[in-house]
């Protein structure tokens, strides 16, 4: 049983990077899909949108997806780039939309992330 603690903590360590990294893209990549019409999408709160938000992104909140995307974008092929303020909430809804039928979703990460996309 001294073994299972380890292999308990290292598996919930590789789930989390799993569950970040997928469905990110590069900052090059972003920036060239920004420039090709992607949607910048934050995904936190209203309350953490209105005290500060990335030029050009739209606010749709995790809890509102994938309902809320539709309204934004019904295109479901048109590329989204999503952001949150950790990344752990915008890799969330990179799976979500996906399983909602949207083929080109991307996690940007956080809002600092998305940040250097715009402003650079």
């Amino acid at each position: 049983m001294d073994w299972l603690l380890p292999i308990l903590v290292v598996a919930a360590i590789a789930a989390f990077l799993f569950l970040r990294l997928r469905g990110s893209v590069s900052t090059e990549d972003a920036r060239r899909h920004l420039r090709e019409g992607a949607l910048l999408v934050d995904v936190r709160s209203p309350g953490e949108f209105s005290a500060g938000r990335v030029p050009g992104a739209v606010n749709v909140p995790l809890s509102d997806l994938p309902d809320g995307m539709a309204k934004q974008s019904p295109d479901k092929s048109r590329v989204l780039l999503l952001h949150c303020a950790s990344g752990r909430r915008s890799s969330i809804a990179t799976m979500k939309l996906r399983g909602a039928g949207y083929t080109r979703v991307f996690n940007v990460g956080s809002f600092s992330a998305a940040q250097k996309l715009v402003l650079r």
